[in-house]
């Protein structure tokens, strides 16, 4: 018996939910440099039964990378369960120690700075580095969402 060859996917985006759009897109303009491409205001009934309340989504880039911030009217400011099954975190990968040590700086920055409403006020993780080398934090965006940064030392991994 042989195994099927399966068509290869690639990922295309990141679904981001948000209560606050403009605080989210102003937060990752700032942290990551994104960049707006679209908006729509106009759903499908297939997307406003999956998301009930959606009013406007952002597709965002930053390099090759896709976010679609997805606005939302009911506001939680709570934590979910920490034993359901979940996306756990987006990891993004920087090119030296250096740019993983001053991301990590800029979180900090622009958490003071004011600027934005974080739903959650956790500050970001220290930098560890495993046996191999590889060097990464965790932090939370604006809307509680976990990312980890990476530096990755060739060939690693």
């Amino acid at each position: 018996m042989t195994t099927p060859t399966v068509p290869t996917a690639h990922l295309h985006h990141v679904g981001v939910q948000t209560f606050d759009l403009d605080n989210s897109l102003a937060w990752y303009r700032d942290f990551l440099g994104c960049r707006p491409t679209w908006t729509a205001e106009t759903f499908s009934e297939l997307t406003l039964s999956r998301l009930p309340g959606v009013s406007r989504i952002t597709e965002i880039v930053a390099g090759g990378v896709r976010l679609h911030l997805i606005e939302r009217t009911t506001r939680v400011r709570e934590r979910g369960p920490e034993d359901r099954v979940q996306f756990q975190h987006v990891c993004l990968a920087v090119d030296t120690p250096e740019e993983l040590a001053r991301r990590r700086e800029l979180w900090q920055e622009l958490y003071a700075s004011g600027r934005y409403d974080f739903l959650l006020p956790d500050p970001p993780s220290g930098i560890v580095t495993d046996a191999e080398g590889v060097q990464s934090f965790y932090c939370l965006d604006v809307n509680g969402l976990e990312l980890e940064f990476t530096y990755v030392p060739e060939p690693t991994r």
